[in-house]
C-alpha cells in the first residue's frame, strides 16, 4: 500500500452539512442532479463577492480593483464580477467581447498580451479601451490603425522591469521576456509615442503571479512604483493609469498557507503615501484574477470504476486532465503535487483509505490525485477538486481524445 501524501490547508470556504459539501448553499449531490451530468465546474458567486469585500477592507481606498479575465472568462462569472470591481483586463478579442457585454465602461477595460493582431487592435480601437503596448512595433501599428479609423487610441506601455516578483509561481518580468518593453528602452519609446497621435494613459507593470509571501509582493510593489515615477519624467503627458499588477496567490499544495492580505494592504498604504505629489493624476490599479475566483470554484467528476492494482486503489472517473489540466500537474509543475481533492458526498466518511484518482484518458498523465488519503469511495460517488475557479476549463485541452466538454455553473 502506498503512503499518503502530506495534508493540505483545510478547504473551509465551502460548508459541509450531513457529510456533503455545500456550494452556494446547495448540497453537492443535489447540485449534480440540477446540472444533469458530470463532470462540471461550479463557481460560488457569494465567495467571489466576499473576496472583493476582503480586498476593499484591507487595500487602500484609492486603489482600484480590476479582474483579469484570463483566470476565468465564463460570461456569468465576468458579469457577476463586473458589478463588484472597477475594471476588467482582457487578453484577446474574444475576452474583449465578453467584457463589453458585461456592461463595464470601456474606459475601464484594458487589453494586454504579446502578439495582438491588427484585427484585435482595430476591435480595441472601436471599443475605446486602453491598449497595453507590448512593443515599439505594436505602438506603430496601433497609431496607423488609429489614423485610418480617425480615432485617437488610448495606450499604456507595458513595462518589463529589471526585477521580478520573488517566490512567484510564474515570473512575468526580469531578464529577457516576451511580455512588455524592457524598462531601459521605455524612455525612447515614450519620446516616439509623443510624436504619434496616441492618447498616453500610463504604465502596466506586472511582475509575476501566484505569490503567497506578503513581503515579496511589498518589495515588488515598492520597486514598481519607483520605476513608474522614474519613467514618468519622460512621458509625453501626465500618467493617469498605473497598473501595478497583482500576483496575489492562493494555497494549492501541502505546506502552503494563505496570503497575509492585511500585511499587503498595510505595506501598500505606506508606499502610496506621497505618490499623489509625484504622480498627481495617476489612478492606481491592482489587477487580480486567480485571487478573486480561484478558491470559489470546484471541479466535480463521478467515479465510474474502482480498481485495485497490486494493492493500490484507483478511482477511475469521467473527468481528467482534458478538463482540469492544472490539477493533473501538467500545467507548469516541475515536480507533481496534489491539488486538494475529496469525495464530495463523503467528506469525512465512515472509512478512509489511500487512493489515486484518475480519468478515462489513455495516458498515465491523466492523474487528478496521487496516493491521497480520503473517504472510501465507490462507483457513483462525486470527486471534488478544490481551488478550481481559475485556470481550469479554458486552460485545459478539452479536445484531447474527443471526450465531451464539462458543464459550467455559477451558483
Amino acid at each position: 500500500m502506498s503512503a499518503a501524501r502530506p495534508a493540505h490547508v483545510p478547504m473551509a470556504q465551502f460548508p459541509v452539512v450531513g457529510d456533503r459539501l455545500q456550494i452556494g448553499g446547495i448540497p453537492l449531490t443535489e447540485l449534480a442532479q440540477r446540472v444533469g451530468r458530470t463532470p462540471f465546474y461550479a463557481y460560488d458567486r457569494a465567495l467571489m463577492a466576499r473576496r472583493v469585500d476582503l480586498l476593499r477592507q484591507h487595500l487602500p481606498a484609492v486603489v482600484e480593483l480590476h479582474y483579469a479575465m484570463k483566470a476565468n472568462p465564463m460570461p456569468d462569472v465576468v458579469n457577476h464580477l463586473a458589478r463588484l470591481v472597477d475594471g476588467l483586463d482582457v487578453a484577446s478579442a474574444g475576452e474583449l467581447r465578453v467584457a463589453l457585454a458585461s456592461g463595464m465602461d470601456p474606459a475601464e477595460i484594458s487589453f494586454a498580451g504579446p502578439g495582438k493582431t491588427d484585427v484585435e487592435l482595430a476591435e480595441a480601437l472601436r471599443a475605446g479601451i486602453v491598449v497595453n503596448l507590448e512593443s515599439e512595433r505594436e505602438m506603430e501599428r496601433l497609431a496607423v490603425l488609429g489614423a485610418a479609423a480617425g480615432v485617437r487610441p488610448r495606450a499604456a506601455i507595458r513595462v518589463n522591469p529589471d526585477f521580478e516578483l520573488k517566490s512567484s509561481g510564474m515570473r512575468m518580468s526580469g531578464g529577457p521576456k516576451q511580455f512588455g518593453v524592457d524598462a531601459e528602452r521605455v524612455p525612447d519609446m515614450l519620446a516616439r509615442l509623443g510624436a504619434l497621435d496616441l492618447d498616453f494613459r500610463g504604465f502596466h507593470i506586472f511582475s509575476g503571479s501566484q505569490n503567497l509571501r506578503a513581503e515579496a509582493i511589498a518589495e515588488a510593489q515598492q520597486k514598481t512604483i519607483e520605476l513608474a515615477a522614474k519613467l514618468a519624467v519622460d512621458a509625453p503627458a501626465p500618467v493617469r493609469l498605473l497598473n501595478i499588477g497583482g500576483g496575489f496567490g492562493i494555497p494549492y499544495f501541502p505546506g502552503e498557507q494563505p496570503l497575509n492580505l492585511a500585511a499587503v494592504g498595510a505595506n501598500l498604504a505606506k508606499l502610496l503615501d506621497g505618490l499623489e505629489r509625484r504622480l498627481p493624476q495617476a489612478k492606481v490599479v491592482i489587477e487580480l484574477g486567480r485571487y478573486l475566483v480561484g478558491e470559489a470554484g470546484i471541479y466535480v467528476c463521478r467515479v465510474i470504476d474502482r480498481k485495485i492494482s497490486r494493492g493500490h486503489v484507483f478511482l477511475v472517473t469521467d473527468g481528467g486532465l482534458h478538463h482540469q489540466l492544472a490539477a493533473s500537474g501538467n500545467f507548469g509543475q516541475v515536480v507533481r503535487k496534489n491539488y486538494p481533492v475529496a469525495v464530495g458526498n463523503r467528506m469525512a466518511g465512515g472509512e478512509r483509505e489511500i487512493a489515486s484518482v484518475v480519468g478515462p484518458l489513455c495516458t498515465p498523465l491523466d492523474l487528478l490525485a496521487d496516493s491521497m488519503e480520503m473517504a472510501k469511495a465507490d462507483v457513483g460517488d462525486l470527486i471534488v477538486v478544490f481551488q478550481s475557479g481559475a485556470y481550469g476549463l479554458t486552460a485545459s485541452p478539452t479536445a484531447f481524445l474527443s471526450h465531451p466538454a464539462p458543464a459550467e455553473i455559477l451558483v
